[in-house]
């Protein structure tokens, strides 16, 4: 990859940055100390529950843990929200290493027949597909290294499609000559496949047995 397209990547994750940097309490009073125990469990699941509502991403534990009070646990205070939650048509989701809100697949249906949602498809062809999937299981990974995997030159185009939904991100520079960019998968990838981390990827020969990954004969995944 050319210095001008790292570059391009770079400027993009430190706009990300800062953003998280710019983020602030705005004066939000955590402890609610005012406020019995019972009442002030509540209020912290009902900030959650605002948090994750208002979020399209997944929300961290840390992020979350700045709207309640000190010490106060996100894991059980999430527990509870969840089971408050028990009988609507939606559910917290646990994914990308956060939390967020998602319908519950039973609802499915009827969301496509009422709602203008789309199939929101990631418009990706089978090579760009086993492009991410040699991405994901074989991470961080050169063009070259991919070019090894599939026998052929990967285009900066299809990098470029993958880059654009999110999907990879810059990792280290290779040791090899030259130090050239490698790549890996984001948390949006994570999010896009319905993953709590990479851990969760399947097996790879799930991916040919179920035709996710139509290209799979010529991916190497010894």
């Amino acid at each position: 990859m050319d210095n001008e397209t790292g570059s391009h990547f770079r400027g993009s994750d430190m706009r990300s940055e800062k953003k998280l940097k710019d983020r602030s309490d705005s004066g939000l009073d955590r402890e609610l100390s005012d406020l019995p125990p019972e009442l002030r469990w509540r209020e912290w699941m009902r900030r959650i529950e605002a948090v994750l509502f208002a979020s399209a991403a997944p929300v961290t534990r840390d992020d979350l843990a700045r709207v309640v009070g000190q010490g106060a646990s996100v894991d059980l205070l999430v527990d509870d929200l969840a089971a408050d939650l028990e009988g609507h048509a939606f559910e917290i989701a646990q994914v990308a290493g956060g939390w967020m809100f998602r319908t519950r697949p039973a609802y499915a249906p009827a969301i496509r027949t009422a709602a203008d949602v789309g199939d929101q498809p990631l418009d990706l062809n089978e090579f760009d597909v086993a492009v991410l999937a040699a991405i994901a299981y074989h991470q961080p990974i050169t063009r070259d290294g991919l070019k090894d995997i599939f026998g052929k030159e990967i285009s900066r185009d299809l990098i470029g499609r993958l880059h654009g939904r999110d999907l990879i991100g810059i990792g280290p520079r290779s040791p090899r000559r030259g130090a050239p960019y490698t790549f890996v998968t984001t948390g949006q990838f994570l999010v896009a496949f319905g993953l709590e981390s990479l851990g969760d990827l399947p097996d790879r020969e799930q991916l040919a047995d179920a035709g996710v990954v139509g290209e799979a004969p010529l991916v190497d995944f010894g």
